[in-house]
């Protein structure tokens, strides 16, 4: 086990797994520390899947925008897995003037920033996908949005890293970050001490934790997400779905199931086992059921086979943080990515690590800044 490197990724979500596959694919030595015993134990690989640049924040959209152009077309081939990406569209779907107000809000930040977003009337999207209740009355269309397989490119990630001669270290908290007069030199263990100039914090709410411990606090906090997944139906569509009134989220799988997301209120008062693991409540099941059968009456009578549940790093204005940290040379901060860092997750992670590895990177990361947050009296 190698002790001393180039770098040092705490977190092996798809966030840290990315970013130790692009810096040994630099030609840098990585170590790779997980809290849990297990990689992509979080949210990385549990989620609903989009790759999307519609319905983000404007701060987001120049790193997503590049993601979608130069990672995700080419990323199974590059990584040697099937991530199942299908770049076949996004709808978010309306069912009041409401609805319809606020998805054209999103969709006139989307196109500012260079992104191919349509506002379609409710006939326009049952040309789209005429499996639809009559009760949406239209949508905001981005076909150049997508979705792809969490676990398989989470994981794909981690065995080209390992590939690479990346080291992983699992069951491995970090307690303390070293510095050497101001500067990053290392991290702190409760077995041991791990050395290297560069240090990525990318591990969800445990940044903060983290980060504390050299002055660094991102605004955020822990939020429930859970996803559910039906048996395999006939195939029906082809799109992301998404919502105005944040009902539901999700897609139908390369081999027929649905992955879907939703909400059930107690997100944030969430029932508890093991040591604060959030447990997967029927509440949310039939909630978000609720939700979807609104949509697609004809899911009505699907079976759910699994559902599961984690904690999202809800950042307070719900942007992620992608940056590095003037006041700590050597430290890069990728976390607060709010329950939907899985598509833009690649993207930040290769512009962290040719920032570490070069100085420079090719999208613009400024809007994510670390010190961005203001404070309020």
């Amino acid at each position: 086990m190698l002790t001393t490197a180039d770098a040092i990724v705490i977190g092996a979500g798809i966030v840290g797994n990315a970013t130790a596959y692009y810096l040994a694919k630099k030609g840098l030595s990585v170590i790779v520390l997980e809290a849990s015993e297990y990689i992509g134990n979080g949210g990385s690989s549990r989620n609903g899947g989009g790759v999307r640049q519609s319905g983000r924040d404007p701060k987001e959209l120049p790193l997503m925008v590049w993601g979608v152009k130069n990672i995700w077309p080419h990323l199974s081939e590059e990584l040697g897995v099937d991530t199942e990406y299908k770049q076949k569209g996004n709808l978010r779907l309306g069912k009041t003037p409401a609805h319809m107000e606020k998805l054209k809000t999103l969709a006139d930040n989307a196109i500012k920033c260079g992104v191919d977003v349509q506002m379609l009337t409710a006939e326009e999207v049952k040309k789209i996908n005429p499996y639809l209740s009559d009760a949406v009355i239209g949508a905001s269309w981005c076909p150049t949005d997508g979705h792809a397989n969490p676990l398989t490119t989470t994981l794909g990630y981690y065995k080209a890293a390992r590939a690479l001669g990346a080291d992983f270290v699992t069951g491995c908290p970090v307690k303390k970050i070293i510095t050497e007069k101001g500067k990053v030199c290392g991290v702190e263990t409760p077995e041991q001490k791990f050395y290297a100039p560069s240090v990525v914090v990318a591990a969800g709410f445990e940044s903060n934790e983290i980060l504390g411990t050299v002055g660094i606090n991102i605004p955020m906090r822990k939020r429930v997400l859970q996803c559910l997944v039906t048996e395999a139906e006939p195939q029906m569509f082809e799109q992301m779905l998404g919502t105005a009134a944040a009902d539901f989220y999700g897609h139908q799988t390369k081999h027929g199931s649905f992955v879907f997301g939703g909400h059930d209120g107690f997100e944030d008062d969430p029932v508890v086992i093991n040591n604060d693991y959030p447990f997967s409540t029927g509440d949310f099941a039939s909630c978000c059921s609720r939700g979807i059968m609104g949509y697609f009456p004809l899911l009505s009578n699907a079976k759910i086979v699994r559902t599961w549940s984690g904690y999202e790093d809800h950042s307070s204005d719900v942007v992620a943080t992608v940056s590095k940290c003037d006041e700590v040379p050597g430290l890069y901060i990728e976390c607060g990515f709010s329950g939907h860092g899985f598509g833009i997750g690649p993207a930040a992670a290769y512009n962290i690590a040719e920032l570490i590895a070069t100085g420079s990177c090719p999208a613009d990361i400024s809007p994510l800044r670390y010190d961005r947050f203001k404070s309020v009296i």
